[in-house]
Parts: structure tokens; C-alpha cells; sequence
């Protein structure tokens, strides 16, 4: 019996290095903010009373977007009401008026006392009538004067009295009345409302996000980029953009904003860009992937990295080992400064 034996030899994988574009680049991935995005919430506790919205209504700033009830602060504000008609100076008139006549009683008690008692001085100098009845006279004048000046200083404490009870029952009624607007929420922005999270009837306090409301017009890219490589990040570099409601296109933007403040949870920085030209449609919190572009060079002499048997020498089509100078690098291939030409074949390594 006769054993044959087949051998084949492995075709070997040869290239020449390519003229072409090459750039080097961050990944990144975030989500796509509304403009001026921002949560809704309230000042207050209560039960949502009105819900003045729908979800994707335009809406300008200081629109009615929510009315909270609360019968503990409508309860303050009749009572306010209530205190500011009682103390007001005009309901108090008449008090005015009483303390104005008790002046004028006690001015022409003065006056009378003061003539009787003038009357009296000249009987006494004509030797008539007796001392004591002069010294009664006296007596009754300087009580009539200070019952004069008793009934002004009366007056004026009264009315110093009411002024200041009803300013201040009309500022407690202003307080009231704008603590009762912040049962009234309103739009901080022009824009679109992208979410409600609450109903008419459910129960509402002041950490409770009520709706999501941002500009339909500009949007933000929000994106996390590694520690290792946030050094590298500077604004006005360049982003390509990956959006899967969009495939095959690539949508150009740039770095607007580099938040400095680590997320120590994922050990990320918080980056954002923008659009230099909007997609045609855009929603809040799509996701998309980007590359932040760092270096960009033209007609350059490339080669597949996996060509390289390190990151300095490749292997010619006889498999002698030929070291070369590199430059920018992507995920597929590198740059060759130095070491080839376009026409020198290469033989791919067997790893």
C-alpha cells in the first residue's frame, strides 16, 4: 500500500505601499443635546392642578407650563388679602379722624383756658379775686396744654402706627402673591418641549423633574473621552460624526467646550461639539459616534499596520527585515516617513 503525501506550500500576501489621506484621532461617543437643554422643575410642593403642554409644543419664554395647587398658601394669601384691606390707611380713617377731633377739642380747651386764665391775671393785678383762684387758673391751662400735646403726640404715634401696619400687610401681600406665581411654572427658554413627566392630579415637590425643554434649533454633542487622552483634546479640532439614523453619512463638526472636572465613576472628561451644519432632522438625546480628528495629512505613503512586524520594521517580497520611520497612525493603517517608496513590495507577517 502506497502512502502519498501532498504538500502545499501557503501563498504568500504581498502590497505596495499606497498614496492616500491619513489622519489621527480620538474615539468618542455621547448623546445629542437640545440647546440650552434643561429639566423642568418646581419651587414648591403640591399637586399638579394644570398641565398647560404637550410634548413637542414650541413654546417661548415665561409660557405657562405647569399651575401646582397648594391650599395651604391659597389659604395665605386670602389671609393676606384679608390683612392688607383690614390694615390699609383708608379703612383706618376714621381712627385719624377721631385722634384729628380729640387735637381740635383739646386746641380750643387750651385756648379757653388760656384766656380765662389771662382774665384772671388782670383781676389779680386790680387786687380782685384771690390767689388760689389765679393759681387754678394756671393749673387748668398747663393741664389743657399738655392734654394738647398729649392728643398731637397721640395722633402722630397712631398714624406712624398705621402707616407701618399697612405697608407691612401690603408687603406680606406681595410676598404671598409672588410665592403663589411660583405655583405657576414657566418656560426659562425659547424651545421645544421634549419630555412631561408628570399629570394632571399627581403629587409634585421641588426635586421632581416636571418636563425636559430645549432649543429645537441648536444642539450639542455631548461626549465622554477617555483620561489617557484628554490632553490631546483642544477646542476647535475638527469631529466626524456617526449617527445611526443617518448611515453612510458623515456629519463634520467641532470642539466647543472641554469640561475639566474628571467623572470620577467612568474616569472620563465630558466634551462637547457642534454641528458646523445641522442634519435635516435632528431629536434630543440620539446617540452617535465620533472620531475627534487631531492631525490631518495628504498624499501620504501608507501601509496596512498589520504590515508591520513592530512599530519600525517591515519585511520586503524576499522576507529580509527593513526598518522604517513612521508617522500618523489610524486604526488600519500607518504612515511611512521614511525607509520605502511606493514601488517597494512588502510581505505581510505571518503572526
Amino acid at each position: 500500500m502506497a502512502l502519498l503525501l501532498f504538500s502545499c506550500k501557503s501563498k504568500k500576501e504581498t502590497i505596495k505601499p499606497s498614496i492616500e489621506n491619513i489622519s489621527s484621532s480620538i474615539y468618542a461617543s455621547g448623546i445629542i443635546k437640545s440647546k440650552n437643554q434643561y429639566q423642568v422643575f418646581g419651587t414648591v410642593n403640591g399637586i399638579i392642578a394644570d398641565v398647560f403642554i404637550s410634548e413637542g409644543d414650541e413654546v417661548k419664554k415665561g409660557t405657562p407650563l405647569f399651575a401646582i395647587e397648594n391650599e395651604t398658601q391659597k389659604l395665605n394669601k386670602e389671609n393676606a388679602e384679608l390683612a392688607a384691606r383690614f390694615s390699609d390707611s383708608y379703612a383706618n380713617e376714621s381712627k385719624l379722624t377721631d385722634a384729628k377731633l380729640a387735637i381740635d377739642f383739646a386746641r380750643n380747651k387750651m385756648k379757653n383756658d388760656s384766656l380765662l386764665y389771662m382774665r384772671q391775671q388782670s383781676l389779680w393785678q386790680q387786687q380782685i379775686g384771690t390767689k388760689i383762684d389765679l393759681e387754678q387758673r394756671e393749673l387748668q391751662f398747663q393741664n389743657s396744654k399738655t392734654v394738647y400735646n398729649s392728643a398731637i403726640y397721640k395722633y402722630q404715634d397712631l398714624k406712624r402706627q398705621i402707616d407701618f401696619t399697612s405697608d407691612q400687610a401690603k408687603k406680606n401681600l406681595l410676598i404671598s402673591k409672588n410665592l403663589q406665581n411660583d405655583f405657576t411654572i414657566k418656560s426659562e427658554i425659547d424651545g421645544k418641549v421634549y419630555a412631561i413627566n408628570k399629570k394632571k392630579g399627581e403629587i409634585t415637590n421641588a426635586q421632581s423633574a416636571l418636563a425636559i425643554i430645549g432649543d429645537d434649533s441648536k444642539f450639542t454633542l455631548e461626549m465622554q473621552v477617555d483620561e489617557y487622552d484628554i490632553i490631546k483634546i483642544k477646542k476647535g479640532l475638527p469631529v466626524l460624526v456617526n449617527l445611526e439614523s443617518y448611515p453612510g453619512k458623515v456629519f463634520e463638526a467641532t470642539v466647543t467646550k472641554i469640561n475639566p472636572l474628571m467623572i470620577e465613576r467612568t474616569k472620563t472628561f465630558m466634551i462637547e461639539a457642534e454641528f458646523l451644519k445641522n442634519p435635516e432632522q435632528l431629536y434630543a438625546n440620539i446617540s452617535f459616534e465620533a472620531s475627534i480628528v487631531l492631525e490631518k495629512k495628504e498624499h501620504v505613503l501608507l501601509i496596512p499596520r498589520n504590515y508591520l512586524v513592530n512599530d519600525s520594521t517591515v519585511l520586503n517580497a524576499n522576507g529580509d527585515k527593513i526598518t522604517i520611520k513612521t508617522g500618523l497612525k489610524d486604526y488600519n493603517k500607518v504612515e511611512v516617513i521614511a525607509g520605502l517608496s511606493a514601488n517597494d513590495e512588502l510581505l505581510k507577517p505571518i503572526k
